[in-house]
């Protein structure tokens, strides 16, 4: 396993403009493959926005405007998009979009592709957030593979899907060394990125990677705090308030003294065993 210099996007939500957050996209894959990142993270829904402006009676119906068919040509053209930006910069990416699932129903997708522009995995998220969330999207499986870079074993959630505990530890069990959680994290809910983020990796001894938008969109606050929490509950890496890109080193070192020190995901004896 390979270290992996790790970049997180944070930044302001630019609503329902894909042509203009693909050129911040390409600036931010500049600007993290300059400072010799490996993989960068964007924050939840990067490519459309997160609160893109739904009202009262028809929020689904403006959401789905923006969403992209899975099986469909604006599907491909977004992914290859970024994956044009990915190769020009030889950088892996985890973006964010809305997509058609089928049903009709759209899910708030989180996607990876490598540097080569090749897409490594995709992540729906599995547990919504308020009417906000439940108005406008379908709820994913939870039950995507893993995927490698660089050697690292790396899963995605999105946002609220880290504040349930069981998220985190499915895929450590599964065998993840890194989480990417994209994130649109509004203030007045800083627990999560101050305290229940480094409780996710102490517990399951995995690097934890959360990237938030901060400054404002339509009516919501977000709170930034980007951070990137490591096997032993240490922040080697947080951001403030502000726009930022947020480096971090991950050691594969780290992982292997966390897994010897700490014996959480070792010692878990699962549901099965409950009062036993």
């Amino acid at each position: 396993m390979n270290d992996l210099r790790l970049a997180l996007l944070q930044c302001e939500s630019m609503p329902g403009d894909v042509a203009a957050n693909m050129r911040r996209l390409a600036q931010a894959c500049e600007d993290a493959a300059h400072a010799g990142a490996h993989l960068l993270v964007t924050p939840e829904m990067f490519l459309t926005g997160y609160n893109i402006g739904r009202a009262a009676v028809d929020a689904f119906a403006a959401f789905a405007a923006f969403a992209a068919f899975a099986d469909g040509a604006q599907h491909r053209e977004r992914v290859e998009a970024v994956a044009a930006i990915a190769r020009r910069h030889r950088i892996a990416v985890v973006f964010g979009h809305p997509e058609r699932v089928p049903g009709g129903g759209v899910a708030n997708t989180a996607v990876c592709v490598d540097a080569g522009g090749q897409v490594l995995g995709r992540y729906r998220k599995t547990h919504l957030f308020g009417e906000l969330d439940r108005d406008m999207f379908s709820a994913g499986a939870g039950d995507e593979a893993l995927f490698d870079v660089r050697g690292w074993n790396i899963g995605m959630l999105i946002c609220y899907d880290v504040e349930f505990a069981e998220n985190t530890r499915r895929l450590a069990l599964q065998g993840a060394d890194l989480i990417a959680v994209p994130t649109a994290n509004m203030v007045g809910f800083d627990f999560v990125a101050q305290h229940l983020v480094p409780t996710r990796a102490y517990e399951n001894q995995v690097f934890v990677a959360y990237a938030n938008f901060c400054g404002r969109e339509a009516d919501l606050a977000y709170g930034g705090l980007s951070c990137v929490a490591a096997p032993d509950g240490t922040v080697p890496a947080r951001g403030g308030r502000l726009p930022a890109l947020v480096l971090a080193d991950l050691k594969s070192e780290a992982l292997v003294e966390g897994r010897r020190r700490l014996r959480h995901l070792a010692d878990f004896r699962g549901m099965r065993d409950a009062g036993r």
